[in-house]
């Protein structure tokens, strides 16, 4: 535009013989040269004093050319943005209307009078150069925030994600930890206290110690199947193909053969259908509390429950053996143990039921996992309508 415009100004000042028509071209073309050197020059683009400078330079040329041209008048209107683009937001309005007054005086000079023509068109040309820079800055501006504001949101994102992540890990963690307690590990401890018992017996009865050691045999080969059933996250060997009651009724007859205890399966209410997640559960807490019950209660006997109650379905172990203090429970250790009943609390909360434990020095223990039933398809299409 100020191209176009300084050879407008040269052309015309040439095309009608003006008088001093060599100084306006002079003029034009040194005012071409100042505005040309600015993007040439670095310190222009990285100093605000010296795009300043610059921007004086090219004023004080236009104002000689002004004073030589009425045509200058119409470079007025690049320069406003200049000085709003180049200079402070309180300077630049300042410099415009400078610039404006310049135009319009040098303007009447060369028209011989002042009228509100002379003036409208500078003041116009001014005013929308500051609405055109100052909307534009504004939009900047709310763009920048946008920007910052995504950018915020996809830190956040990425840190939601990492939070969700490490939850999950945490949550897996635990679950594989319950897992490994509530089978590789209890299958570990039976193994080790068969192998035990055989080494006792090998002196006088060397037919138990081979009895025994055929049952660790068995117990090895049955808690391998639940290790690779496992890893493969499938369902426990001792749910397939059978109902949970006859996977507890199993369990009892197992613990019986294989440890001094005698172990009786009961069942009351009427069977209904369960969730994987459930059956898993309360297979698993039957699990724990009689291998807790092998190893630490001394017991004679062991009677598992499983009643259905309508909404709800419980278990329970109650064993005639040495009994604790609830309330005084062992600190979990890696070599010891003591990881079980945490383990089973976890369990059942996860689904969300409740476990209780009763019991006292001398009198037994009894435990209780209760878990809430899942609601019929049909009750549940019925809700939702």
């Amino acid at each position: 535009m100020i191209v176009g415009l300084l050879a407008l100004a040269a052309g015309r000042a040439l095309a009608d013989s003006r008088p001093h028509a060599g100084l306006i071209v002079a003029a034009a073309a040194t005012c071409a040269l100042v505005y040309a050197a600015g993007p040439v020059l670095p310190r222009v683009s990285r100093s605000r004093r010296a795009a300043a400078l610059w921007l004086a330079a090219v004023g004080a040329v236009w104002l000689l050319l002004l004073a030589l041209s009425a045509d200058a008048v119409w470079l007025a209107f690049p320069l406003y943005f200049l000085e709003l683009h180049l200079l402070p937001r309180r300077a630049g309005p300042v410099a415009v209307v400078t610039t404006a007054a310049a135009a319009i005086v040098g303007f009447a000079a060369h028209q011989g009078s002042f009228s509100a023509a002379v003036v409208i068109g500078p003041a116009l040309g001014a005013a929308v150069a500051v609405a055109v820079v100052w909307g534009y800055q504004a939009l900047y501006r709310e763009s920048e925030q946008r920007r910052r504001l995504i950018e915020e949101l996809t830190a956040t994102r990425a840190d939601l994600a990492q939070v969700q992540h490490t939850a999950g890990v945490l949550a897996e963690r635990e679950r594989l930890a319950r897992e490994i307690h509530d089978t590789i590990a209890q299958g570990l401890s039976s193994i080790q206290l068969l192998l035990r018992a055989a080494e006792r017996a090998l002196p006088r009865a060397p037919e138990n110690a081979v009895r025994y050691v055929g049952q660790a045999r068995q117990a090895a080969v049955d808690n391998l199947a639940e290790a690779r059933r496992f890893v493969a996250a499938l369902t426990p060997p001792a749910l397939e193909g059978t109902t949970l009651a006859d996977a507890l009724k199993r369990l009892c007859a197992t613990t019986s053969t294989r440890h001094p205890l005698t172990g009786r399966f009961h069942l009351t209410g009427d069977p209904v259908p369960l969730p994987t997640a459930h059956e898993v559960a309360l297979l698993r807490v039957a699990q724990s509390a009689l291998t807790n019950t092998v190893r630490h209660a001394h017991a004679s006997t062991a009677d598992v429950t499983l009643s259905y109650l309508g909404d709800h379905i419980v278990i329970e172990i109650v064993d005639d053996g040495t009994g604790f203090d609830p309330g005084q429970l062992p600190v979990p250790d890696p070599e010891s143990g003591g990881f079980g009943l945490n383990a089973m609390r976890a369990r059942v909360h996860a689904l969300g039921g409740t476990l209780a434990i009763e019991s006292a020095a001398g009198h037994g223990t009894a435990l209780a996992a209760e878990l809430p039933l899942p609601q019929p398809a049909e009750t549940t299409s019925e809700a939702r309508l």
